[in-house]
Parts: C-alpha cells; structure tokens; sequence
C-alpha cells in the first residue's frame, strides 16, 4: 500500500489539533473583545438616531418632543436606566408624559444586548426636545457600559441639541 493512500498518521492528527486548539484559544478573546466593541457602538448609533429623530419631530411638528426610556413602551421609566429600551412622543400638553392623545413616534423595547447597561445622568431621566430643535437644561450623558462595570463609550447631549460620542482611551469605570 502507497503512503500516500494511508491517510493520517495518528501524530499527524494530534499536532494539527494542537495547533487548532492554540489557534483558538488565541482567537476566542479577541473575538470577544471585537463583539463587545460592535455591541456598544450599535448601541450608541442607535441613540444618536433616535436623537436625531426626535429633534427632527420636534422642528416639523413645532411641538416638543420627548426621548425617554421605557421597559413598556407606555410610561417613561424614572431611574435614568436606558437599558431595557426607550421610546419617543410629542408632548403636545408639555406634562412631559405620554398621554392618550400624544403621537407616539417610536418604541424600541430591549434594542440592545442583555450584556450591556445604559446608565443616563443623574436628574436629567429623559431628553426634550423644544419646537426650535435645543434640549434647554443640562447635558445629558448616556453611558454604555459592559456588565463588568467598564465603561465602552457615552452618548453626550449638549443644551443645543445636538449628540456626540466619545469612547474612553484606557479603561475607565461607569459611572451611576
């Protein structure tokens, strides 16, 4: 019988699965890390969009807009914890709630993944928008942060309106 027909040697096949196995155990954290990265900057895309939508709402309709966050996709969620979702209305009677005869714009309930936390600044438990498209009061800062407590990135709101990101150089810890 020609070698070449045998197949693998039993050696042949425990070196290759020792190369596979480093390869991976190389690979797995890296992958994990990439994932977590990915994760936390849909999440701050998605907020920004919704920012920028709600702020567009508030200009066209000429009547404040809300952002806030929602675990029904009913009632604004007091704690400032934009993890389980959030949802965007007119607040045409400016009680800063949605109310029967408020549009509802948009519902996102749980858009983002279980392994990341949003927590949002203390005292400021949502975002309104005013008919000329300023968010007057303080800067809102949303953080993303992973469940180990490190902070990935914040969505900062300044008093005009307008959201930016920012990720931390080195590891930092979240805050709230």
């Amino acid at each position: 019988m020609n070698r070449k027909d045998a197949g693998f040697t039993l050696i042949e096949a425990v070196v290759v699965m020792a190369v596979m196995v480093i390869l991976l155990t190389i690979a797995v954290p890296s992958m994990a890390s990439l994932l977590e990265r990915q994760r936390a900057a849909n999440a701050m895309t998605s907020l920004t969009t919704q920012m920028a939508q709600a702020r567009m709402a508030a200009i066209t309709y000429r009547k404040p807009t809300i952002l806030c966050p929602s675990s029904d996709g009913q009632h604004c969620h007091p704690g400032g914890d934009w993890s389980l979702g959030w949802m965007l209305f007119l607040d045409r009677d400016n009680n800063r709630r949605p109310d029967p005869g408020d549009d509802l714009l948009r519902v996102d309930l749980q858009p983002r993944s279980q392994h990341l936390r949003l927590p949002g600044t203390r005292g400021r438990p949502y975002l309104r928008y005013l008919p000329d498209g300023r968010s007057a009061g303080t800067n809102l800062t949303i953080n993303v942060c992973n469940r180990q407590g490190e902070k990935l990135g914040a969505v900062i709101v300044n008093n005009a309106g307008r959201p930016r990101t920012e990720r931390p150089k080195v590891p930092t810890p979240c805050p709230g």
